[in-house]
């Protein structure tokens, strides 16, 4: 019996079906919880902090004392969520979590200067159809600069990825640009990733090339993703990565 295919196409969705099948389906079709980690949530705050140093105030607001208070106000909406009850911390734990989101947000100023940016739109939701597929993409930041080209900006609050790593992180990277372009009409000029743990800026340039390679990969995937889900072949792929997965418990490649 098939299963109802996902309504779009995310780069998470895209990447974890690249990654694992079958991690894929208990995301994406069967909706299993997945529980936050520590790394996840502190990701979370810190993309709230930086969202409300850009989205409120003037340019000269936008300083790390006005980020670091950004970062105590989110920290005080997430207390008490379940997501941090889960973690269960104790106050040592927590002081911790919280100091090390401080460093995320303050890493940032010394890779960036808020005064110099123009964004013209936070946490963009953005979707556009390719050929009868919906893509959909969440953009942290999207800027214009002075000679009117745009620039999308991406937060990373992990490690940065190793150089044989790096090719499928861009692939993210691509999809962004063609929603830019296929929303706006207008190719970014650069889409910037920028990696506050180890204040690394990875920089990519669309082109032609990168953008015909996006929409190849994204169709391909997505027939792969309709095949699975007509004939519930979800196959899993063992990896390094299954030591982080949260469905080892029910996965087949785990249980003998």
């Amino acid at each position: 019996m098939a299963v109802e295919i996902p309504n779009t196409l995310s780069p998470s969705k895209l990447g974890k079906f690249m990654s694992c099948p079958r991690a894929f389906r208990y995301s994406y079709i069967d909706h299993l919880p997945e529980p936050a980690n520590k790394a996840q949530l502190r990701g979370t705050l810190v993309h709230r902090a930086l969202q409300l140093l850009y989205a409120e105030g003037e340019a000269q607001d936008r300083t790390e004392v006005r980020a670091l208070d950004a970062l105590e106000f989110a920290h005080t909406e997430m207390t008490g969520s379940e997501e941090m009850a889960a973690l269960r911390l104790d106050d040592r734990e927590a002081q911790n979590f919280l100091g090390e989101a401080r460093s995320l947000v303050s890493n940032y100023f010394t890779m960036e200067d808020p005064l110099s940016v123009e964004p013209i739109g936070i946490e963009l939701d953005l979707r556009s159809m390719l050929d009868g597929v919906e893509l959909r993409g969440i953009i942290d930041r999207l800027d214009l600069l002075p000679s009117g080209d745009i620039v999308v900006t991406d937060y990373k609050t992990g490690r940065s990825p190793r150089a044989e790593q790096s090719r499928s992180r861009l692939l993210g990277v691509q999809f962004y640009a063609y929603l830019c372009e296929a929303s706006f009409g207008v190719r970014p000029r650069e889409v910037r990733l920028l990696y506050l743990k180890d204040q690394v800026v990875i920089v990519e340039s669309p082109n032609d090339q990168t953008m015909r390679g996006l929409k190849s990969r994204a169709l391909a995937v997505w027939a792969a993703i309709e095949r699975a889900c007509e004939t519930e072949d979800f196959r899993p792929n063992p990896t390094q990565l299954c030591r982080f997965c949260s469905f080892q418990a029910i996965c087949p490649a785990f249980s003998n």
